[in-house]
């Protein structure tokens, strides 16, 4: 913690006055001890802290909000996954909020988004709790010098408040919980929700307002590289594979989540990991399993024995998205500075749950950028309450909830650096082929990593490839490592006619979907519909 500077004007000029004790840039060890003096959550076996987020256990896009003002009004991708908020109930809600942090202790994180210097915005993440503020430390890029800490001044801030409810009546919300980010004040509020994914995914929102006009892509996606093979972004949206799939001990990590593709090569945004841990394989994730066993990282909703302090990764009890939020340098193979070149090959992950989509696939560019824009997965039942059958889901970039710009700028600068960089494109199925989810097997683990292996290092390429008559990407015919009759769906199928239905299904919801963008892209992105 640095004590040298009192930060307590600037809070005020924020409008937050009165306030009790600020802990400013407490470190890790000491924001242990305030969790466990106020009993925010727990120490478990080997050091890391377990902490519970009541009934939000995840993300709550029905409640957030941008706000509506003139900086950013003609901007916005306005709709379903940016819903607007009028200026007068933001700042309603704000003097309430203000009011109720009166006398509360508060603590105040300074840090950075983005690794690339040229594009680092400094940060300040003001909470009221320190399991909160632990989790800014985490995931973040720290300070590290008392001097760097001096000179920081912020250019964003996010207030999180859980325990100050909004009142939907008065404030034009939806529930009690909100997400409210003004763009034009570089400001956002969070209250209702301990769900301490709601503070990275609004830090990923405003960089995904920002960096698109400086012509750098923001990415919801993995990265990681290797000694020989260059770098690989992975995009794909929650359960199909990113974290684990790019946390591979024989490549060295950039980030699991977040990254810019500048003029440079690619950045990480973050300083840590945000990884789903339920049913988590010591065998098959071994460097996320051993940071769930380490002193600074959060296990969210973990399973807990309270006698011996054991956790339980196979405890679903409160949620199946149990999370453990962790420093990037708890990867032993991970690139601190989170910095590399431009990538050799983009992957593409979807979860199919039909059994429609083969293992791997060669994407031609503009292939490439219509699966971007469709951003296909499957929900299965137990993902989300209320979820008894798959269902198709299509988030426009891989991350449709965070992106504050309409999808087609996302698409038009992908499209520009895979032609430029001369970048190689597939689309990686981690669900089901051949047969749908409840008839067969997902597919394996180590089948994905050998596909991944040989497309990386340049020997899926080579050999043989066939087109598929439907989709029109291209199927590989053999890998080491992997059966070849599982590589293509339809050899693998127990009953062809009924596969070409779910196919034909598939790909009547693609075509449904991609209605939104069709007067937006080029003919060559639509030649690549199905």
């Amino acid at each position: 913690m640095f004590n040298q500077k009192d930060v307590r004007q600037e809070i005020e000029e924020l409008g937050f006055k009165n306030t009790g004790n600020i802990y400013w840039n407490a470190g890790t060890t000491h924001l242990y001890e305030e969790i466990v003096r106020r009993q925010e959550g727990n120490i478990a076996h080997l050091g890391p802290v377990v902490v519970r987020t009541g009934h939000h256990v995840g993300r709550s896009p029905n409640d957030k909000f941008i706000v509506k003002e003139p900086s950013s009004l003609e901007k916005v991708w306005w709709g379903s996954e940016n819903k607007g908020m009028e200026e007068e109930k933001f700042m309603s809600l704000f003097y309430r909020l203000q009011a109720y942090l009166q006398n509360k202790d508060i603590f105040v994180q300074d840090c950075y988004a983005g690794a690339a210097t040229d594009y680092r915005i400094p940060v300040r993440v003001v909470t009221e709790t320190a399991w909160h503020n632990l989790f800014a430390r985490n995931m973040l890029l720290q300070i590290k010098t008392i001097e760097e800490a001096q000179v920081h001044t912020p250019e964003f801030t996010i207030i999180n408040v859980p325990r100050f409810n909004a009142v939907p009546e008065l404030d034009g919300t939806s529930s009690e919980a909100f997400i409210v980010l003004h763009l034009g004040k570089k400001l956002v509020l969070i209250g209702g929700t301990s769900y301490a994914g709601e503070i990275k995914k609004s830090v990923f929102t405003m960089l995904n307002y920002v960096l698109p006009q400086e012509s750098v892509l923001s990415m919801h996606c993995s990265a990681n590289v290797g000694d020989n093979d260059g770098t690989a972004i992975f995009f794909g949206l929650s359960g199909t594979g990113k974290t684990t799939l790019s946390a591979d001990p024989d490549r060295r990590l950039i980030g699991d989540d977040e990254h810019g593709w500048s003029d440079q090569g690619i950045f990480n945004f973050e300083g840590g990991c945000y990884a789903k841990v339920i049913r988590l394989s010591k065998e098959a994730e071994p460097e996320i399993y051993e940071c769930t066993r380490r002193f600074g990282s959060i296990l969210e909703n973990v399973g807990l024995d309270y006698n011996s302090r054991r956790v339980d990764l196979d405890d679903a009890s409160l949620t199946e998205n149990t999370r453990a939020a962790y420093p990037i340098s708890h990867i032993p193979s991970a690139i601190r500075e989170g910095i590399c070149g431009h990538p050799k090959n983009i992957i593409m992950l979807t979860c199919d749950a039909f059994g429609v989509m083969p293992p791997v696939a060669m994407l031609t560019s503009e292939q490439a950028v219509y699966h971007f824009l469709s951003g296909y997965t499957a929900k299965v039942a137990g993902t989300e309450v209320g979820v008894k059958e798959p269902q198709t889901t299509f988030s426009a970039c891989f991350g449709a909830p965070f992106m504050a710009l309409p999808p087609t700028v996302y698409a038009g600068l992908l499209m520009k650096k895979i032609r430029t960089h001369n970048v190689k494109c597939w689309l990686l199925n981690t669900g089901w082929s051949g047969e749908p989810y409840g008839e067969a097997e997902r597919i394996k683990i180590a089948y994905s990593r050998a596909l991944i292996k040989s497309l990386l290092n340049g020997t899926l390429d080579q050999g043989q490839f066939e087109k598929d008559p439907l989709f029109g990407f291209m199927i590989p015919k053999a890998c080491e490592g992997v059966p070849s009759e599982i590589l293509d769906p339809r050899n693998s199928t127990s009953d062809k006619a009924v596969y070409e239905e779910r196919a034909k299904k598939l790909a009547a919801d693609f075509k449904d979907n991609f209605k939104q963008f069709e007067n937006d892209v080029s003919e060559e992105v639509l030649d690549a519909m199905p």
